[in-house]
């Protein structure tokens, strides 16, 4: 059944208490309303009952790890889970006719909101340089324009190929090695937006970019941390994780700077308790932190270790361990005792009692796991601040054992299989001698851009030809002006896309849309029913299965319009046999098992129930470190602090949003409904700028150069955030966030802290008054 579109409601803002638990019936209703809304009662069916199954659809939405077969829920998903999958599988088409109604620059005037509510892209499109209109095009003169397009640039490098991690495995890999065999490195994708901070620290200390821990080391630990993260949004199925891990006994210290309604209580509804129950507690201890606080909060806590086992010898610290283990201890002891307690406690905005109270529950704990998300990782100081939580786990030697470890928990369903398969512009050569002794080409060796530098690239008219795998680029990159004037000066831009975005109005001089299937749908190529692979936060790698009919007969998939590119832009120049890839996508299976370590026999393997584990060498004691040990590490900071009369902002994700793309207008456990232009900031700070609820404000981003970033008509909200500290809505306040504000060594944009100062607003033309609810 094909549905009418959806048009933007038109309410005003209400405003209520926020909620202190996560879950429960609420969510199941709200999920159910949504999905039903978008898809027919069959199509729900179909997917919720089939997603994350053994033989089901893997859910597009984030990467947390699935429990063993044998242990799933039938309903094994969450609610943002239901909405993500279903916002897929809608029943709402946009056809040539939409395009032909709506100019370009019109489309662009529109929220991402109403963007994606229009429904599921059926058909190739062309926005011609002298056109302000898509028009139809055949798959056949798409894909010979976008080749003739490449083989006619002066340089291999004016391509630029991104991805976001909606891509399979299959996918990902078929892009890098294009991208290689064309001679370019110029890979940036969504993780150099959000964990590429985790890769460089963990790489540094322990040899792996990824993550040691499993979903039976959550349920088994004696403590865990949730640092910088918002589980009841961005990954709601850990929350049962956790509450297992709290029905065994085990501890949770939350340290976040909003006291977010999952880190309190959850009901899950598929236990009694959570239906007509209190649920269950989550944070044993909340560490309401200061923005970017999160460094000098480890660093405290290492240093009570030390002075704990300065007064116990023997008794605190792993010296075992450390001794076998690890190197550059003593340097990390000299140093962590010499911070001073003054500069602890302004930057965590803790007290001395606080701090101490959460290293009780590490000495009483025989295992400890830190699980850390976007609050640490787009800081200036993520990398140390990753570094120091390794310090923090060695001294006690909380990796490699059941229980503990390290868990950067990923956002997007397959961020982490992206770069397994070779996304990433600085593939180490083991990697590209692999590509080079499988497919008889040399792969370029020099780096190439990342996020960041390939919005540089562009604005400095160095990139002519910019092709995205998912993702909606210009609205998940910082400095929204720049990075769309930069977009604007590529020749030809093509999107590999399921539904209509930003992506798709802020384009190159011609533009390409080129529709392709969602995981949800069948996937028929001439070897028959294909399946593709995913890789979660624990290192799984597992199929997912498409169920549905294809939107559109004219859709193609990720790997078939990948593997037709090259084709026609490389032909026989490169012994890839780009053909035989798409039509069996066991043939891309079997060629990744002869380059990549972990995946031999890879496609018997992983159609096993629950798939294949990859060898994590941290937890069978090998570092492939400078040192071939773990590493210990002196992490030095410069306290980030708004001058008077600023603030520090930090962007997040509402409730009712995946990524850049709201679901609705709502964040429903902070009691924020019906509108995304606001500001929260703590009461006291609203009297000390002289603030009062509900008025509106515009909010500029403050640098050290010349431009006015701004956004406005923000209305502030009380909130009880931080002090000093302020939280507003992603992708919003992208435009605030300058492109060279980025993390130190990782080049990540510093998306959770950045200056904002404000001046005195007008509401959006047609803003109806707010209901304050107390």
């Amino acid at each position: 059944m094909k549905k009418a579109p959806k048009h933007e409601p038109d309410e005003p803002l209400t405003v209520s208490p926020p909620k202190k638990w996560a879950a429960g019936v609420p969510a199941v209703t709200h999920a159910l309303e949504y999905s039903l809304d978008e898809a027919t009662l069959k199509t729900t069916a179909t997917t919720l009952l089939t997603m994350n199954q053994v033989g089901g659809i893997d859910c597009p939405g984030c990467a947390w790890a699935d429990p063993a077969p044998g242990h799933r829920h039938m309903n094994e998903y969450c609610e943002n889970g239901a909405k993500h999958i279903n916002d897929e599988a809608t029943g709402r088409r946009i056809t040539r006719e939409f395009f032909r109604a709506h100019p370009v620059s019109w489309l662009n005037e529109q929220t991402d909101l109403w963007l994606n509510q229009q429904g599921r892209l059926t058909e190739p499109m062309i926005k011609r340089a002298d056109s302000d209109y898509y028009e139809p095009i055949s798959w056949a003169d798409a894909l010979d324009l976008l080749a003739d397009e490449l083989k006619a640039l002066d340089s291999p490098d004016e391509a630029c190929f991104y991805t976001s991690g909606r891509a399979s495995n299959e996918s990902a890999f078929v892009l890098q090695l294009f991208a290689r065999a064309l001679g370019t490195n110029n890979l940036p994708d969504c993780s150099n937006l959000c964990h590429e901070t985790s890769g460089f620290g963990l790489h540094e200390t322990l040899g792996t970019g990824k993550g040691t821990v499993s979903l039976d080391d959550i349920y088994q630990s004696d403590l865990v941390f949730l640092v910088g993260q918002n589980p009841a949004t961005n990954h709601p199925r850990q929350l049962s994780a956790l509450e297992e891990c709290k029905d065994n006994g085990g501890k949770i210290i939350s340290v976040n700077t909003l006291p977010e309604a999952g880190l309190m209580r959850f009901k899950n509804p598929q236990q009694i308790r959570g239906v007509i129950g209190d649920g269950v507690k989550i944070s044993d201890l909340f560490l309401h932190i200061r923005s970017g606080g999160d460094l000098a909060l480890f660093q405290g806590l290492n240093k009570l270790l030390l002075e704990a086992e300065d007064a116990a010898p023997g008794t605190v610290l792993d010296h075992d361990f450390i001794n076998d283990h690890t190197s550059g201890f003593e340097e990390f002891a000299a140093h962590a005792r010499s911070i001073s307690w003054d500069d602890i406690l302004t930057a965590t905005q803790l007290t001395r009692e606080q701090i101490e109270e959460a290293h009780d529950y590490v000495m009483h704990a025989g295992s400890v796991i830190v699980c850390w998300a976007m609050g640490v990782t787009q800081q200036k100081h993520g990398v140390p601040t990753v570094r120091e939580i390794i310090n923090f786990l060695l001294l006690r030697g909380n990796l490699g054992r059941v229980g503990c470890g390290a868990s950067p928990v990923r956002g997007h369903s397959n961020v982490q299989g992206d770069r397994t398969m070779g996304v990433w512009e600085q593939m180490p050569d083991e990697f590209l001698d692999a590509l080079k002794s499988e497919f008889r080409f040399d792969p370029p060796r020099h780096h190439g851009y990342d996020a960041v530098k390939a919005v540089k690239a562009m604005a400095e008219g160095k990139v002519k030809v910019f092709l995205s795998l998912a993702g909606n680029f210009v609205r998940a990159a910082p400095d929204t002006h720049v990075t769309d004037a930069a977009m604007r000066r590529c020749k030809v831009t093509a999107q590999i896309s399921t539904k209509l975005s930003k992506a798709h109005t802020v384009t190159g001089e011609t533009a390409l849309i080129l529709p392709c299937l969602g995981r949800t749908e069948i996937d028929i190529q001439a070897g028959g029913v294909q399946f593709v692979t995913v890789e979660n936060t624990s290192s799984e790698v597992h199929t997912s299965y498409g169920k549905l009919r294809p939107a559109s007969r004219l859709l193609l998939s990720e790997v078939a319009i990948l593997c037709r590119l090259a084709e026609r832009t490389l032909g026989d120049t490169v012994d890839v046999p780009w053909l035989e890839f798409e039509a069996d996508y066991g043939n891309i299976r079997d060629r990744v098992a002869e380059i990549i370590p972990g995946f031999y026999d890879f496609n018997r393997r992983v159609s096993r129930p629950g798939g294949i584990k990859l060898p994590n060498p941290v937890n069978e004691g090998v570092y492939a470190t400078a040192t071939g040990k773990a590493m210990f590490t002196v992490n030095q900071w410069d306290m980030s602090a708004a001058p008077p009369g600023h603030l520090v902002l930090q962007s997040t994700r509402s409730h009712d949003q995946w990524n850049t793309i709201p679901y609705t207008n709502n964040d429903r456990y902070r009691g924020i409904h019906g509108r995304r232009n606001i500001i929260m900031i703590n009461p006291e700070d609203m009297v000390d700028l002289g603030l009062i609820r509900g008025q509106f404000v515009d909010i500029i981003g403050v640098w050290h150069d010349d431009v006015d970033r701004r956004v406005n008509g923000f209305e502030v909200i009380p909130y009880p955030t931080t002090r000093g500290c302020a939280a507003a809505y992603y992708p919003e306040v992208q435009p605030l966030i300058p492109l060279d504000s980025v993390a130190e060594i990782s080049n990540q944009p510093t998306s959770k802290g950045f200056v904002v100062r404000l001046e005195p607003g007008s509401p959006p033309p047609g803003t109806k008054p707010t209901h304050w609810h107390e």
